[in-house]
């Protein structure tokens, strides 16, 4: 009796909330021993009718309760949703029923075109290259269309969907990169691509490729240019009676957040359509432009600031002394050649074009301050020779002067004649009348110069930074105040 109570008991308490999965694991490993008590309950109710017939009926519940819950158990851990994906894969793919090489039909099962859904995630940006023009990128490519052939039975949702690995099992649309100039598929560890199929017959594509695209650069305004650098995806075989490309709804392009270039910035980027016309048809076309922006600063202390300072000590000359020939003729031919050194390295990094690029402006006008620094001395030397020249012949005209009037002096006449007008006329003061000068100041301020020599150094002081700033000054506004559309 006090057995028969304990276990009422636990049942009282089992039948006070729902059985767990666990606990009925637990009961089916005791079914043999509770369940065969109770199979022999109606000889013991045909025994003794008197007993504790309470008791008894309450084990009896739980024996069937124990069983009922170890029966859903295990049927439910049969069941092997990987073997039913399987036969769903050989129900839908099996030979003879399905054909990879007939496109799907169009919408809600028409003879229309087929219609593919694009997007894509651009994961890096490896580099720009001037030169070759092109640009490298890495991306994961998406590609998602229906194909009623495909449908299956989810059984009821434990199913939600099927992948593949093997993109030769189902049809493929015939996209291609038309400005790809190489390309490659990442096979590590396993291939980077996967092919879902869901239940109502939608197949999602999905691989992750590594491009180097074409990019035709203009560089008119280079190193203050922006570049716009674009991706193209058509169709190779099929018209736009068959197959239509679409761009993904909501985002269909993506670009990774910390996405770092050495010499560009993405500023932004846009989706379009290229849809290309042949003899042999209309192919759809899908295209994305990606605008960068070149970092002006690396240039700032690569070319510019070296430039403007090569020029600005080609002006120290003009400070010397024109006397100090070696040293004028040394800093000018110094900084003339390093000058056009850099010129070159600067020309050498970038492609050979027709048209004149704002880095051409600015190196050639710096060659030419500083190469007219060299020719201000050759003119300064000039002009000293020839002040020197004009000295000496002025000292010689003096000489000659002095001598004539001496021999002059020495034989005129002590006494001279009161009728002798000869005389009247050679003691008459000559006066010759010269209009008055206007006081002007630049003339005052060169007055104090008297060499032309001089004065060509002291004007060349003043003019070559002048002209420099002018020149800077109209530079600068013109390519940086610059309108969005000239530079694209």
């Amino acid at each position: 009796m006090r057995r028969a109570g304990g276990r009422a008991l636990r049942v009282r308490q089992l039948s006070s909330g729902r059985p767990s999965a666990a606990l009925c694991r637990l009961r089916c490993q005791e079914h043999d021993h509770v369940t065969r008590p109770f199979l022999q309950v109606p000889r013991i109710l045909a025994f003794d009718m008197t007993a504790t017939t309470s008791t008894t009926l309450a084990l009896f519940a739980v024996a069937i309760l124990v069983s009922l819950c170890c029966t859903t158990t295990d049927a439910n851990d049969k069941v092997n949703f990987r073997e039913k994906e399987k036969q769903v894969l050989d129900q839908i793919l099996g030979p003879g029923r399905y054909d990879a090489r007939i496109r799907p039909s169009g919408v809600n099962g028409t003879d229309g075109a087929a219609i593919v859904m694009v997007n894509i995630f651009v994961r890096s940006i490896s580099k720009i290259d001037d030169v070759t023009m092109e640009y490298s990128v890495q991306l994961t490519f998406r590609e998602q269309w229906t194909d009623e052939r495909l449908k299956y039975n989810d059984f009821g949702g434990k199913l939600k969907y099927l992948t593949l690995t093997d993109a030769s099992r189902v049809w493929m649309p015939d996209l291609f990169f038309s400005n790809e100039k190489e390309g490659h598929f990442h096979n590590i560890i396993m291939p980077n691509v996967y092919i879902r199929i869901f239940p109502y017959g939608s197949v999602l594509y999905s691989i992750r490729i590594s491009l180097t695209l074409s990019c035709p650069m203009n560089l008119k305004l280079y190193p203050l240019d922006r570049q716009v650098c674009s991706l193209k995806m058509a169709s190779y075989g099929w018209t736009t009676d068959d197959l239509v490309f679409l761009w993904k709804d909501g985002d269909p392009v993506q670009v990774v957040k910390n996405l770092h270039l050495p010499r560009f910035t993405l500023e932004k980027f846009l989706t379009d359509y290229c849809n290309s016309k042949t003899n042999t048809g209309e192919y759809s076309c899908l295209k994305v432009d990606l605008m960068f922006k070149r970092e002006f600063s690396y240039y700032l202390i690569q070319i510019y600031i070296p430039c403007c300072m090569l020029v600005i000590v080609s002006w120290v000359s003009f400070w010397l002394d024109q006397g100090a020939v070696p040293a004028r003729v040394s800093l000018g031919v110094t900084t003339l050649l390093t000058m056009a050194t850099q010129t070159s390295g600067i020309n050498a990094s970038l492609p050979p074009v027709s048209y004149t690029k704002a880095i051409d402006v600015w190196t050639g006008v710096c060659l030419t301050f500083v190469f007219g620094a060299l020719l201000e001395f050759a003119l300064v030397n000039y002009a000293s020779r020839s002040d020197m020249h004009r000295e000496n012949m002025k000292k010689q005209r003096r000489q000659q002067y002095e001598s004539e009037h001496a021999l002059e002096f020495e034989f005129q006449p002590l006494v001279r004649h009161p009728g002798d007008p000869m005389a009247i006329e050679k003691l008459r003061p000559c006066e010759i009348h010269v209009p008055p000068q206007r006081d002007n100041c630049c003339r005052s301020w060169l007055s104090k110069f008297p060499t032309r020599s001089k004065r060509i150094d002291v004007i060349s002081r003043i003019t070559f930074p002048l002209v420099f700033a002018m020149f800077n000054l109209v530079y600068w506004s013109t390519y940086l105040f610059r309108d969005e559309g000239e530079e694209t």
